[in-house]
């Protein structure tokens, strides 16, 4: 595997002698100061110390097409700080999800732009000076099962800090009890998006089932004509076992590995022009097993990006994956055909 840090230049020193940070420092530091500014009590990234930051997103190079990860108890015994950090993070984040959540349903959804009290930041006028279309290309949000938009509240934070304006949401209810139906529902958001904004084509970023949701509009019912890149943040790419616990709902029902909509998704996608970012953690606890949460197929341009130390609900709510979500969505490039150059089955390794 390959282990890739989020790059940046290292720390300057200013004119009396003291350093000053720049790059994702620089960032980081604007993200807490406007966290203040908002009267926000930020879920502090478990992976910021010198030690840890190269070793919390491993991209993968695809050598396998499900590699073996250590087991939740050789994960507490072995890596003791970092998965101790990682609880104490996801509680707290789910902590402040909660408090935040009734608002997502009352509050507006379609996310449009908000009146900032900020100049452009140094990334904002980075991202603008250096491309406009990636600047301007919508960004459409969905959470996941019995959840609300809330729960990208740090994470289109950072966006917007790095220079991305057209986020919008796509809330689909607590009554859903289909995938394919909520799919089609997705279709239309999406359509009536690029019609509001005369774009092409938007990206797509789905939390939990949010992201199988995207995955079944872009892989099954022509999606990839209008998503350019579709993140997924710890998705049931391969259905989980703990399903099984709730099968007797519909819903829940197509989240378990051997499901007719699991067997449909590993069917041919020839052609599909999306390219596929997909996070998962060694410390998901909604994903059993947690390798999962990768998504292989032999169809499909994607980077498995293996997150250490992040719960589930915290995927969402880590400086350094939202880093890297930006930094793949302000590259505009078309994606590279699956399998040109790579074994079929293999995800492409990242090369930046």
């Amino acid at each position: 595997m390959l282990s890739q840090r989020v790059p940046g230049r290292p720390a300057s020193r200013g004119r009396r002698g003291r350093r000053t940070a720049s790059g994702p420092d620089a960032v980081a530091a604007a993200d807490a100061r406007a966290d203040a500014a908002d009267g926000v009590d930020p879920v502090p990234d478990e992976h910021l110390d010198d030690e840890h930051q190269d070793e919390q997103l491993v991209v993968e190079d695809g050598s396998s097409p499900s590699p073996a990860r250590p087991g939740l108890g050789r994960l507490v015994t072995e890596d003791l700080p970092r998965t101790a950090n990682g609880i104490a993070t996801e509680v707290r984040w789910i902590s402040q999800h909660l408090a935040r959540y009734p608002l997502g349903m009352v509050v507006d959804r379609s996310g449009g732009a908000r009146r900032r009290r900020y100049g452009l930041s140094l990334s904002q006028r980075g991202l603008i000076q250096h491309d406009l279309d990636a600047a301007g290309t919508p960004i459409l949000l969905v959470h996941g099962i019995v959840d609300n938009h809330t729960i990208f509240t740090s994470l289109e934070r950072a966006l917007r800090r790095r220079g991305f304006e057209r986020l919008r949401f796509f809330d689909y209810g607590l009554l859903t009890t289909d995938v394919r139906a909520t799919a089609t529902r997705l279709g239309r958001v999406v359509e009536d998006l690029l019609a509001r904004t005369g774009r092409d084509r938007i990206h797509v970023i789905g939390h939990s089932l949010g992201g199988l949701i995207a995955r079944y509009y872009v892989q099954r019912l022509g999606g990839d004509a209008h998503v350019h890149t579709l993140v997924t943040l710890g998705s049931p790419h391969q259905g989980t076992e703990l399903a099984q616990v709730g099968r007797v709902l519909p819903l829940v029902r197509q989240l378990t590995p051997r499901s007719e909509l699991i067997r449909e998704l590993s069917e041919p996608a020839p052609g599909c022009r999306t390219r596929f970012l997909v996070f998962w953690s060694d410390l998901d606890q909604l994903m059993v097993p947690r390798r999962n949460a990768r998504l292989a197929h032999p169809d499909l341009a994607v980077t498995n990006v293996a997150v250490r130390g992040v719960g589930h609900m915290s995927l969402t709510n880590n400086r350094t994956i939202a880093a890297r979500i930006a930094e793949s969505l302000a590259n505009l490039t078309p994606p590279e055909p699956a399998g040109a150059g790579r074994p079929a089955g293999t995800a492409r390794a990242s090369a930046d």
